[in-house]
C-alpha cells in the first residue's frame, strides 16, 4: 500500500451496506465466488483490501452503486471451509478515497489514496464529557428501543482521529450519519458535527418511545 495520500496500484475492493469506520474490527462472511477469490488474493499479497459503501443496490451479484469514501482494511484472521466459503476477521486501517473505480475483474477494484484528516483538534470546554453523556443517553435508548448498538472501549484513543472515529463507531446512528461522520474534514468537525447528530437521535428516540412505538 503507497504512502499516505499517493495513488495506488489498484486496490480489491469490498462494498457494503454498512459504513465501517477506521479502527473498527469487522468479522465477514464471504460466500460470493468472485469474493471467496478477492480473500484469497489478499491472503497471498499484503493481505489488505478497500470498503466502501453501497449507496444503492445490495451486496450480492453486483450492479450496485458505490461510494468513493470508505477504509483500507487488513485480514487478521481467515477460515476457509470445505466449500469454498471463508470466515475472516478485518482491522479498519486508514480512510480513503477512491479515485477511479476500474472494471470488476474478477471483482472490484479501483485506484485510491489514503485520506488523512486536516490536523484541527480544539475542543470547546466540556465538549468531550457532554459528547460523552449523550452517548451514553441515546445508547441507553437505543437498548430500550432494541436497536443495535455498541459499547465504548474500556480505554480510549488519545489520538483526535482514531477518538472521532470511536465514538461514531460506537454512536447508533444511521447509514447516512455515519458516512457523513466518516468525510468531516478533521476531528473537531467530527466531534462537533457527532455531537449535533447525536442530540437529533435524542430526539427521534425520545418521540418514539414516548409513543410507545419501540
Amino acid at each position: 500500500v503507497a504512502p499516505a495520500g499517493a495513488m495506488t496500484n489498484p486496490v480489491p475492493m469490498f462494498p457494503l451496506g454498512s459504513v465501517v469506520l477506521p479502527g473498527s474490527f469487522l468479522p465477514l462472511h464471504v460466500f460470493e465466488h468472485r469474493y471467496r477469490r478477492l480473500v484469497a488474493d489478499c491472503l497471498a499479497g499484503d493481505r489488505c483490501f478497500g470498503i466502501t459503501l453501497i449507496s444503492r443496490g445490495i451486496e450480492v451479484g453486483g450492479g450496485d452503486d458505490r461510494t468513493s469514501v470508505g477504509v483500507l482494511a487488513r485480514i487478521e484472521e481467515a477460515v476457509e471451509f470445505d466449500d469454498g466459503r471463508w470466515a475472516i476477521g478485518a482491522l479498519a486501517l486508514d480512510r480513503i478515497r477512491v479515485r477511479r473505480w476500474l472494471i470488476d475483474d474478477p471483482y472490484p477494484l479501483a485506484e485510491i489514496e489514503r485520506w488523512e484528516d486536516l490536523p484541527v483538534w480544539s475542543p470547546e470546554d466540556g465538549q468531550l464529557r457532554r459528547v460523552a453523556e449523550l452517548l451514553t443517553e441515546v445508547s441507553t435508548m437505543a437498548v430500550a428501543l432494541d436497536e443495535p448498538h455498541r459499547p465504548l472501549p474500556e480505554r480510549l484513543p488519545e489520538d483526535p482521529s482514531a477518538l472521532t472515529h470511536v465514538l461514531v463507531a460506537c454512536s447508533p446512528l444511521g447509514e447516512t450519519d455515519r458516512f457523513d461522520l466518516l468525510g468531516a474534514e478533521s476531528p473537531q468537525a467530527r466531534l462537533s458535527q457527532l455531537e449535533q447528530r447525536l442530540g437529533d437521535q435524542r430526539v427521534l428516540y425520545g418521540a418514539r418511545i414516548a409513543m410507545g412505538t419501540g
